[in-house]
């Protein structure tokens, strides 16, 4: 079983073996097609039509389908690669591990956000920008620039508190416990990290920056943790509803897989650990 595990606590050995999965991901043209699908769905999701990856109640398991299809090509290069995740309430500074020259490398420089250093600088050669949205075709960052704060632990908590899943209208301007994490109303949760980091992941071709499935691995397990604090609270809509995907409908672009396929995570993969003083049970 796949476990995935804080980036903080990867050895050096892990790191390695990450970071050189993505690398031949890139040159084998794979990774290119999972920025090319994100950006698709970012441009089609809109609050008044037909939205599946973002701004609606499948927001959560689009991207767990989304990062099982990714980790399983990763997997494909090194079976022993899992996703790690990124807890932006801890880890919180432009100095954190994370950023790192032996891991994902660090902020852009001033003039033009080019990330100069780590494995996925365009110095090195070996991460083209070939998705975009303009004309540049380096990795691009401005840690802290977009927005100064990360979100905090009270305000992660703040949210999982809320104990209904979703409501009516189904967007962007829903209350609920899914679009508060997504992060078009309250504290904002998701959407922050993006500008936070800046670059291209403050774009619909935000996988372009390799942090963004650590990103989405941490967004993936708040759900999970969400999940255990409410286990009385179910997915929404159940059925009938326009232009969102109920319980049973399966989702675009694979046409096989509903929410309700995943809701268990535990089917997949686990986390090191769900709460900080409480390890999931695979890991014990």
């Amino acid at each position: 079983m796949t476990v995935r595990k804080n980036q903080a606590s990867l050895t050096s050995d892990e790191k390695r073996r990450f970071v050189d999965a993505l690398l031949e991901l890139k040159r084998s043209g794979r990774y290119d097609a999972f920025v090319t699908t994100h950006n698709a769905f970012i441009l089609g999701d809109t609050d008044n039509g037909e939205r599946t990856g973002h701004r609606s109640p499948s927001f959560l398991p689009w991207h767990r389908r989304f990062l099982l299809e990714f980790e399983r090509a990763l997997q494909s290069v090194d079976a022993s690669v899992a996703l790690p995740y990124w807890d932006w309430s801890t880890d919180r500074s432009p100095r954190s591990s994370l950023w790192a020259p032996d891991f994902l490398g660090g902020s852009g420089r001033s003039r033009d956000g080019q990330v100069m250093d780590g494995p996925f600088a365009a110095s090195a050669g070996r991460w083209p920008i070939n998705v975009r949205v303009d004309g540049r075709t380096y990795l691009r960052r401005a840690l802290g620039a977009g927005v100064r704060e990360l979100p905090t632990r009270s305000e992660v908590d703040s949210v999982l508190a809320m104990p209904t899943y979703d409501m009516a209208p189904w967007n962007s301007a829903s209350d609920g416990f899914r679009n508060h994490l997504e992060g078009w109303r309250g504290v904002n949760l998701h959407n922050r990290v993006h500008v936070w980091v800046g670059g291209q992941m403050a774009t619909g071709v935000s996988p372009n920056d390799p942090v963004f499935w650590l990103h989405h691995a941490f967004i993936d397990r708040l759900w999970a943790q969400w999940q255990r604090r409410h286990p009385g609270s179910a997915y929404v809509p159940n059925g009938g509803t326009p232009d969102v995907v109920d319980l049973h409908e399966t989702m675009k672009p694979w046409n096989d897989t509903a929410p309700a396929d995943l809701l268990d995570h535990t089917a997949f993969y686990t986390f090191d650990a769900l709460d900080a003083d409480r390890p999931s049970p695979a890991a014990r």
